[in-house]
């Protein structure tokens, strides 16, 4: 567990590496080809390094805004209050993370925040309304391993800061198609032949990028989160029949979108195929397959 850690502290800080690079090239193509001068790179650095520092300290704020969360309550919630006060001592955490829900009929949950002093658990109505004591325990418990292995530093700023490329480079790109860049002095530039190659290659490599930056966080995490969770509650068939449950569950994640979906215990996103029946992990998905995940809980020994 303590390598794991090492490992995602180490990866985070990679990420945040690469994301300032990224986004400094962006700003200052963009700044380059409006003859903005030796202030360009002064600029593109400092614009980077406070979107990075932004989306490291508010990622969790970010996400709940998303999510359209709201804080659970005693009175609303009791159930889940009261497992994860139960989970607390087990899981040997010394601070209690923030719970919050998200009012929606699928049954889901992720965890979120920079590490575990400054950590949340969302789950959603659905998932409180749906599963029993034990299967709600059992994706609590999960959640609470994400938090203890600080997978959750890592999927949040990678959430955060590749919805914010793909954000940037759509502006940019927008604006441009859209004549934003145009000299009227001299609309065939030089300037603006640079900002038409970057930001046709930024428009095609944006998406594919994103995708790269979620599938870094290994499938194994969601393994590693499934074994973690029975250590705390030493019942498997709890969160067994939990993903058997969320699984099967038809419904839609209306807040869902595809920079925050590797966050969730379970896919958000309901993938049918034309005979109706539900495909099965891909290489490119953020989840590996139920199946999967239910087969190395029944191995463990």
């Amino acid at each position: 567990m303590f390598e794991n850690i090492k490992k995602n502290k180490i990866e985070s800080s990679v990420i945040v590496t690469i994301f300032i690079l990224v986004v400094t090239v962006i700003v200052y193509y963009v700044c380059h080809a409006l003859r903005l001068g030796t202030l360009s790179i002064v600029f593109a650095l400092i614009f980077s390094i406070a979107s990075a520092w932004g989306s490291y300290y508010f990622s969790d704020k970010i996400v709940l805004s998303l999510n359209r969360a709201r804080p659970a309550t005693k009175q609303e919630d009791l159930k889940i209050v009261n497992i994860l006060d139960a989970l607390m001592v087990t899981a040997g955490l010394s601070t209690k993370p923030r719970l919050y829900v998200v009012d929606d009929p699928q049954p889901n949950a992720f965890a979120t925040g920079r590490n575990p002093e400054n950590a949340v658990i969302c789950v959603t109505t659905g998932l409180l309304g749906k599963l029993d004591y034990y299967e709600l325990e059992g994706v609590i418990a999960h959640e609470l391993s994400h938090i203890k292995n600080y997978d959750i530093r890592l999927s949040c700023i990678v959430s955060v800061m590749v919805g914010f490329i793909v954000m940037l480079s759509d502006i940019f790109s927008r604006a441009l198609f859209w004549g934003g860049f145009k000299n009227d002095r001299d609309s065939d530039n030089k300037g603006n032949g640079i900002l038409m190659i970057i930001g046709l290659v930024f428009l095609i490599l944006s998406p594919i990028f994103g995708s790269l930056m979620q599938l870094a966080l290994s499938r194994k995490r969601e393994f590693l989160a499934d074994a973690t969770a029975i250590e705390f509650t030493r019942n498997p068939e709890g969160l067994i029949s939990a993903l058997q449950k969320l699984e099967a569950d038809d419904n839609q994640l209306a807040t869902a979108n595809s920079a925050t979906a590797n966050m969730y215990i379970v896919n958000p996103f309901k993938m049918n195929t034309k005979e109706g029946k539900k495909k099965s992990s891909s290489l490119w998905s953020t989840h590996p397959s139920i199946e999967d995940r239910i087969e190395a809980l029944r191995n463990l020994k």
